[in-house]
């Protein structure tokens, strides 16, 4: 008898398991990230609203989207186009988009954002969503610099809070990072897991401390190459070069600055340095802040600490 309800309750324990699993999502925020995450979210069967302010904003994004997926498909059904009109139709009916956030997390597993990286903005966000939302609803952020612990205290849900950092492009990026803070329960987090998985992405483990993994060895690293500049012993070229060769890196530190931009690079040292101003890895650089002054922050301005056409 005890065996025949020990069977019962693993069997149930499972169901539970099972149907606690993230199927429906809504993302906050229809720029690169949001969108790169509402495709691999709808790519992989996920149900998927994607929502932003305004509906130019969200038609640039399911434009996006689609382009991307075309991509993908003349890749990945080379030989097969109808099975690759298949992928893309499917994709897209997986998909939909909405400029009201209150009205669409009602029925949603897991609400996660891609927005600003603006604590005050994020904190009015979750605020409001939280009085929407259901209890089950998980909610996360994407943040690569911002205490999840601190965006989650605008909420009476720190239990099922956690964070969900993907790396750009995320339709191409496999690494996720899963951020559990003290108050994220246990059940929480490998719901979190679960999901990243089910993306068909690497998960790693993190607590929440600034930078997490990546952008904690990443960032320092990037503005030591800016200080190792500024002090003449090497030009950006050849850090660039010996970094690519003698390192193995696809991109040398000032050409990954570029790529991911200056004000981004500057918003996450200056907000470590204002957390941690004894600690010399995050000391401001006078170059860096120099070329965001003048609003050279990348190849998404055209110049940066180099040039492009």
């Amino acid at each position: 008898m005890a065996f025949v309800t020990h069977q019962i309750m693993r069997a149930m324990s499972s169901s539970a398991t099972r149907n606690a699993a993230i199927k429906h999502i809504t993302v906050i925020g229809g720029g690169l990230m949001g969108s790169g995450i509402a495709q691999v979210a709808a790519s992989t069967g996920h149900t998927v609203v994607l929502v932003d302010q305004a509906e130019d904003i969200l038609k640039k994004s399911a434009k996006g989207i689609e382009d991307s997926l075309k991509r993908i498909a003349k890749k990945k059904f080379a030989d097969k186009p109808e099975a690759g009109a298949a992928f893309i139709q499917k994709t897209m009916k997986n998909l939909t988009t909405s400029t009201d956030a209150a009205s669409v997390v009602h029925s949603t597993d897991l609400v996660l954002e891609a927005i600003v990286e603006n604590l005050q903005v994020k904190h009015e966000l979750f605020k409001t969503l939280d009085k929407f939302a259901p209890e089950h609803t998980v909610f996360a952020s994407n943040t690569s610099s911002l205490s999840i612990t601190e965006i989650a205290n605008s909420t009476t849900r720190q239990d099922r809070f956690g964070g969900l950092h993907f790396f750009n492009p995320v339709p191409l990026m496999k690494l996720v990072e899963v951020i559990q803070t003290p108050m994220t329960s246990q059940k929480t987090f490998d719901a979190l897991l679960d999901f990243s998985k089910a993306l068909g992405k690497y998960p790693v483990s993190c607590k929440d401390t600034p930078g997490f993994i990546v952008n904690r060895l990443l960032v320092p690293y990037m503005v030591e190459a800016i200080r190792l500049h500024e002090r003449g012993h090497g030009s950006k070229e050849d850090i660039d070069l010996a970094m690519k060769l003698g390192a193995g890196y696809p991109m040398g530190p000032f050409e990954l600055l570029d790529y991911v931009g200056l004000d981004t690079s500057k918003f996450i040292i200056d907000g470590w340095h204002k957390m941690d101003p004894d600690n010399p890895l995050f000391a401001p650089s006078p170059m860096l802040n120099k070329l965001v002054e003048e609003g050279k922050l990348g190849k998404k301005t055209g110049e940066g600490f180099y040039k492009y056409k």
